[in-house]
């Protein structure tokens, strides 16, 4: 009964920190407003077979996070909040998970330590309320991997196989074959570790590989049996692509991702720094090793890709939590002491994030005299977004780096309430966050270009952008399949025989060239994006 009454807590938590206000503000571009527009399309064309965007092939994922969130739009509506429910829902199987799986590897008091510093901690909770494909993916792969840990000490090792196969089935349905790279890197990594497959037998690896077979080839074969090797050959050449070289300008250094997970993953992340050499062999150990493992192979393996995005390293987060979590459980069991280092570096990270956290409001209140120090154009044009900003807000951040302090030095005498105290704070910080900042934040980056979208929704009229990428014109002016062949050739909507009204978006620091062009007239300009109507009568 005791066990049953965490459950519904740990449900009731999720629905309470992860629900409301999902649609708050708008889907940010690219991939959120991305995936959502890929579902919206597969309503709108009634083929749910095939993903599209702007109702032409979309070869860079497979269907199944897109088919959630088509489901969640017919339930709630073509939607931000539809578009992001589904990831809500991963979030409370999320927690529940964390809580089953710490419970039966360790005992429910480390359980509860790991639900607490997952909600704590920043990027893992704001993962829950975006709408990006990553949590799903990370959910189904983390649970793959349990089952797999499961298989050499469970009982009934063929549910434990078939499970394995399931889960990394419905990653690769999910996200792609990078489902399988991580998993078959991180059994080899382990068979060398473990100096052989001791536990484990060929017939139930080769039954998780069947299964996920199967699972997989209930899209892939059918994809391949109806429109033939095209999306194969595409999905698999892009999926090549992102590891051979930078896509979309994400180059970054190698260290790029250690750092996020640093920073972003506070506290969290700073607990590792709490371990010591101590060799112990038994089932906790067994599953410690198989999260450093996934730890490790994750980072590695996105360190070395060229195109380096936030989200690739999110897979680390369950490793990440479930060691830091860990620590914590021993430390709140007196078993040792909170290193001296731990306690520094929660203290420059956390500081770190109280004063940018107190920065905030103060580059909206000063941005005239910020302005002439930036040399960026688009970011000069962003920051004349009318945004509100006011002193009181500054309060925040100071009283957040405050308690970040007090609950950090409480650690050393009083360690189960300077945790408690420290999760407290980034869970209050992390709602004030999405409710307080975040509109006013994406006020700045898209909204003058998105208010402009919605606009023409339900005009029969064409809308793109010049010089940069986006989803968001085709998301927000709800745009229907095009009939005219001409709308897909390069350049035909400014300088072709056009049908109907066209309107265009660019960055300021693109326009000059379009400025130039006969075909258009500027409408307007506005936070750093410019508006640009075509000249009907000038057609070729």
């Amino acid at each position: 009964m005791a066990t049953s009454f965490r459950y519904i807590q740990i449900i009731l938590v999720s629905l309470i920190l992860f629900v409301p206000f999902l649609g708050q503000v708008h889907l940010f571009d690219w991939d959120e407003i991305n995936f959502a527009e890929c579902a919206r399309e597969m309503i709108v064309s009634k083929d749910y077979l095939r993903v599209q965007i702007d109702f032409q092939p979309f070869y860079e994922k497979p269907p199944l996070f897109i088919w959630l969130q088509v489901l969640s739009m017919k339930l709630f509506g073509v939607n931000e909040f539809a578009a992001r429910f589904p990831n809500a829902v991963a979030g409370m199987v999320t927690l529940v998970a964390l809580f089953y799986i710490g419970k039966k590897v360790v005992n429910e008091k480390m359980a509860i330590w790991w639900v607490i510093l997952y909600i704590a901690s920043w990027l893992p909770h704001f993962y829950f309320k975006s709408g990006i494909i990553d949590p799903t993916f990370n959910l189904f792969i983390f649970l793959a991997f349990f089952q797999v840990y499961s298989l050499k000490f469970g009982r009934n090792k063929l549910m434990h196989a078939v499970l394995a196969g399931l889960f990394i089935g419905l990653a690769v349905l999910t996200k792609g074959p990078v489902a399988i790279l991580v998993s078959v890197l991180s059994f080899a990594v382990y068979i060398v570790l473990n100096r052989g497959i001791n536990g484990y037998s060929i017939g139930h690896l080769l039954g998780i590989a069947f299964v996920a077979l199967l699972v997989t080839s209930l899209w892939f074969g059918v994809e391949l049996l109806q429109n033939g090797p095209a999306f194969l050959r595409e999905f698999i050449s892009y999926q090549a692509g992102l590891f051979s070289q930078n896509i979309a300008d994400h180059a970054e250094p190698w260290f790029y991702h250690p750092i996020v997970l640093l920073i972003g993953c506070f506290p969290a992340s700073l607990f590792l720094f709490q371990y010591s050499r101590k060799r112990t062999v038994n089932a906790r150990s067994e599953y410690a090793r198989w999260m450093w493992i996934l730890f490790w192979v994750v980072l590695i393996l996105f360190s070395i890709v060229k195109t380096k995005i936030v989200h690739y390293s999110s897979l680390c987060y369950y490793p990440l939590t479930f060691l830091a979590a860990l620590q914590i459980y021993r430390l709140s069991e007196k078993e040792f002491t909170v290193k001296r280092l731990v306690q520094v570096l929660l203290l420059i990270i956390g500081s770190i994030w109280g004063i940018l956290l107190t920065a905030v409001p103060l580059v909206g209140l000063y941005k005239a005299r910020l302005v002439p120090l930036i040399k960026d154009p688009f970011a000069v044009g962003n920051l004349q977004a009318d945004v509100h900003w006011s002193y009181a807000e500054c309060a925040f951040g100071i009283v957040y780096l405050v308690l970040i302090w007090v609950s950090v030095l409480m650690l050393k005498r009083h360690f189960r309430r300077g945790v408690l105290l420290l999760s407290f704070t980034q869970v209050a910080m992390i709602q004030i966050i999405l409710l307080q900042f975040a509109p006013k934040i994406e006020g700045y980056s898209q909204r003058a270009a998105i208010a402009f979208y919605e606009s023409q929704q339900g005009r029969d009229v064409y809308v793109q952008v010049l010089g940069f990428h986006s989803y968001a014109h085709l998301f927000y002016t709800q745009k229907k399949p095009s009939t005219n062949p001409g709308y897909y050739r390069a350049g035909w909507l400014i300088n072709g025989a056009i049908d109907k009204p066209a309107y265009f978006v660019c960055k300021i620091q693109d326009a000059a060239q379009y400025r130039e062009n006969q075909n258009l007239k500027v409408l307007y300009e506005k936070n750093g994006f410019v508006f640009f109507e075509r000249i009907l009568h000038t057609g070729n």
